[in-house]
């Protein structure tokens, strides 16, 4: 495990990584005068890809000073709107709301496709019934008209226990909230509100792995980090054109798209006037070059080498834009 995953483990949800200036400089360290503040912000779930990318980016530019939060997707757009951030990171595209705030502030901006993630459904290891779901039931259970009638797992499938459902899920301010209800209900931020929610996966985990009648939702790498207390369910969309039957999430099954409809790209906005800057220019020239290895690393799914070479060209475009 990488020390940026194991991190995680113990964040909590205010807890905000700094990556500070200090040190000897290293003698690859590209431009020796570079300096400045990077302000970053957003999704848990993108968070460990840019945190890693951060930590790496120090060592050849000990003088630019990163700080990178995690106050949920939707967190992190108010705050990108309000022009607090250069950079937020993103499960998930911008809403037409917070782009009118953007709008309103006179903040353009870019969208930059960083990796893939997939969103794994997970239950106890002590859950002896649950081996696999399918969209349908998933959709049953997490549907506004869910809440107070769905509460015992044989409502779902007869031969399943009438036990308590106990649910666990993404904050509604999160990225990963909005995929998952657009992906599962058909709506984005719409299902039950009787469920245990949270911004952090790490409180999922804790929540999940210590009840034997849980059921929860999150990106696929913190179940990679948390494998030995979780169990994933495999899920079916009876869509034989996806992927016959119920699909594992994995890095193969999310990048050949059977494990469907819970894969999803991953995002970074980049502010306009942020963009200006070199210090921005080259801590995003940075992460498109080495965030697919980083992504790996720390659990996620990383794109072609071909994918990042046309983020890189259409960042370089936009920089190009603005200089006119």
């Amino acid at each position: 495990m990488t020390k940026t995953l194991l991190k995680l483990l113990i964040l909590p949800i205010t807890a905000i990584t700094m990556v500070s200036c200090g040190g000897k400089k290293t003698s690859d360290s590209g431009n020796s005068n570079l300096s400045g503040d990077i302000k970053i912000d957003g999704s848990s779930t993108v968070f460990p890809i840019t945190e890693a990318v951060a930590e790496d980016y120090k060592a050849q530019y000990p003088d630019v000073k990163v700080t990178v939060g995690l106050s949920g997707t939707g967190g992190g757009f108010k705050k990108f709107g309000r022009g607090e951030i250069d950079i937020n990171d993103a499960s998930r595209s911008i809403k037409s709301v917070e782009d009118s705030v953007c709008k309103a502030n006179n903040i353009t901006h870019l969208e930059l496709k960083v990796a893939f993630d997939g969103l794994a459904v997970v239950v106890n290891p002590k859950n002896t019934w649950v081996n696999d779901i399918t969209v349908a039931e998933l959709k049953m259970i997490w549907e506004p008209a869910a809440q107070g009638k769905i509460k015992y797992w044989n409502q779902i499938r007869p031969e399943w226990p009438k036990e308590e459902i106990h649910l666990f899920g993404a904050g509604v301010e999160s990225g990963t909230y909005d995929y998952f209800t657009e992906a599962i209900v058909g709506k984005s931020h719409s299902s039950r509100g009787d469920y245990t929610a949270s911004e952090d996966d790490n409180v999922l985990v804790q929540g999940i792995s210590t009840d034997k009648l849980a059921l929860g939702f999150f990106g696929i790498a913190y179940f990679e980090a948390n494998k030995d207390k979780l169990k994933v369910v495999p899920v079916d969309d009876q869509k034989d054109e996806n992927g016959k039957g119920p699909i594992t999430p994995s890095i193969e099954t999310v990048k050949n798209k059977t494990y469907a409809p819970l894969g999803r790209p991953l995002f970074i906005y980049v502010n306009s006037s942020a963009a200006k800057r070199p210090e921005v220019q080259s801590f995003i020239d940075f992460y498109l070059t080495n965030g697919g290895a980083l992504s790996q690393e720390v659990g996620y799914i990383a794109m072609t080498d071909e994918e990042y070479t046309a983020e890189k060209a259409k960042f370089n475009e936009f920089v190009k834009a603005l200089a006119k």
